[in-house]
Parts: structure tokens; C-alpha cells; sequence
């Protein structure tokens, strides 16, 4: 079979480094979850998975979906391996990858990955996450309170789940090479947003509010919480709400902790 060269209009960067593979196999959740795969690309991390356990693959790409089928022939007819040719934005706003409880493991699209993550956030059935971002992003949802980074991403991550940036990937580790480095980052879920018994919010109207709270919250990083808060409720009525909560009136919004946010936004419930 002819070389398969990655595309870029799919983001396709190939990871080659055998060293990193193993990693991310020791990385993930031992668990008798589903394993779903996001963007097999050429199968090296396919193969170690299906070591593993059996697992539900999604490509988008019709080539690689051919070239797959053929190195994984056998596992496919063994019902080891379920290979689904789709758009995995499409499949998402479907609202499940697995209509069971599964763990995700994937080398994400540098321009999706954040959505993606997002809404397997969002998947009541998505119980962990080890996948392969830009170092940027994984810093993003990984970052702790008073540090710049921190913000309404990491928040969200970290209401409902265990976030860690594991170890960095350098772009040698790639074929083709991107411009910038990887890193692996593990979300294990501790709880959902809405639906479940351990649910942090009510129903899903509740859970929309604390993101337009955060959206507001955030909306200009350098000027203090009150101010932006300020910009939909009177700024008295948001002084008190800081002042009950015995915080400061010129905090920033990435000075406040993921319970200072969660605090304020009860007593808002926009």
C-alpha cells in the first residue's frame, strides 16, 4: 500500500514515538469501561489499545479508514475493533460517543481539541479523558487558581473532574512535525454537570447559567471581577455578594478558586 501522507485540512499530525505510545497506555484509567478512539490516524496507538481491550474507533478520513481496515482486518471480524467513518463534531452533537459508560483516549486536532474536550465533558457517558493537545490548551484546563492561565476552561474541567497535565510531547515525536509541543492531559470525572446523582447542577438551563456567568466573569481578564460582573448586575448588589463571601472587592477573576466562582454564581443564578 502507497504511503499515506497526513492532510492538513484534518489536522493530521502522526504519532510515531513509540516510547510516548507506551505512556499513554500506562496513563489511562484501568477500568471495564467501553474505550472509545478518537482519530486512529495510521493505528500505532490502535495497536497497543487493542492490547488492551476491545474498542470503538471514529475517523473522518476515507483513506485512513481503508488503510485501517486493512491492517485491523482481523480484529474487526473478531468484533475487537468497531471503526465508524464520521465527523467526530457531528457524532458529538449527538450528544454520546457510547450509549454506555466508556473512557476516551485520542491525539486530538490542535483545532478542535478544545471543543472536543468540551463536549465530552458534556457526555454524561464519558467517564475519563487521556488525550494528546497542544501544550497551550492542556495548560488552559489543567491551570490553578491565581495563575493567568486560569480560567473559565480549567473551572469547568475542574467543578466535575480531576484535571493533570501529564508530561510534554516534542513535535519530533510527530511525522509530520507540528511547530509547536504537545502534552497529554488526563481528566478523570468525579462527578457530572447535570443528570446524575452526584450532578453539580439541577438540569441543564442551570448548568448554561454558570457558563454565562463565566463568559461574563472573564470577559475582560485584566479588570477585576466586579467590574465585568458589574456590566449585567448592579454593582452594589455584586460588592455585597464579595463582601459575604469575605473577598476582596479588587480580586481578579483568575485570583477566585473554582468554589469562589461556583459560590458567587449560586448567589447569582443567572
Amino acid at each position: 500500500m502507497a504511503k499515506i501522507e497526513a492532510k492538513k485540512r484534518f489536522g493530521q499530525n502522526f504519532l510515531k514515538d513509540s516510547t510516548v505510545l507506551d505512556k499513554i497506555i500506562q496513563s489511562m484509567p484501568q477500568s471495564e469501561r467501553k474505550l472509545i478512539e478518537i482519530g486512529p490516524g495510521l493505528g500505532d496507538l490502535t495497536r497497543l489499545l487493542l492490547e488492551v481491550k476491545p474498542l470503538r474507533a471514529y475517523e473522518v478520513d476515507r483513506d485512513l479508514c481503508v488503510h485501517l481496515k486493512d491492517k485491523f482486518h482481523k480484529e474487526i471480524e473478531e468484533n475487537k475493533l468497531e471503526l465508524i467513518q464520521k465527523n467526530i463534531l457531528e457524532s458529538l452533537e449527538e450528544k454520546t460517543l457510547c450509549e454506555e459508560p466508556y473512557d476516551l483516549v485520542a491525539n486530538l486536532p490542535y483545532y478542535i481539541a478544545t471543543r472536543i474536550i468540551l463536549d465530552a465533558l458534556e457526555d454524561i457517558n464519558c467517564k475519563s479523558m487521556v488525550v494528546m493537545v497542544q501544550k497551550e490548551v492542556a495548560s488552559k484546563f489543567s491551570a490553578v487558581a491565581k495563575t493567568k492561565e486560569f480560567t473559565s476552561l480549567a473551572i469547568l474541567s475542574q467543578c466535575i473532574a480531576d484535571v493533570k497535565l501529564l508530561f510534554d510531547v516534542p513535535a519530533s515525536s510527530f511525522e509530520p512535525a507540528p511547530k509547536v509541543t504537545s502534552s497529554i492531559l488526563k481528566i478523570v470525572k468525579k462527578r457530572e454537570f447535570v443528570k446524575g446523582e452526584k450532578s453539580l447542577f439541577d438540569d441543564v438551563k442551570n448548568f448554561n447559567g454558570f457558563k454565562k456567568y463565566l463568559k461574563i466573569s472573564f470577559s475582560s481578564p485584566r479588570k477585576t471581577w466586579l467590574k465585568n460582573i458589574s456590566s449585567i448586575y448592579k454593582k452594589e448588589f455584586a460588592a455585597e455578594l464579595l463582601e459575604k463571601n469575605k473577598i476582596a472587592m479588587n480580586i481578579r477573576p483568575h485570583e477566585l478558586s473554582v468554589t469562589d466562582h461556583l459560590n458567587l454564581y449560586k448567589e447569582i443564578s443567572l
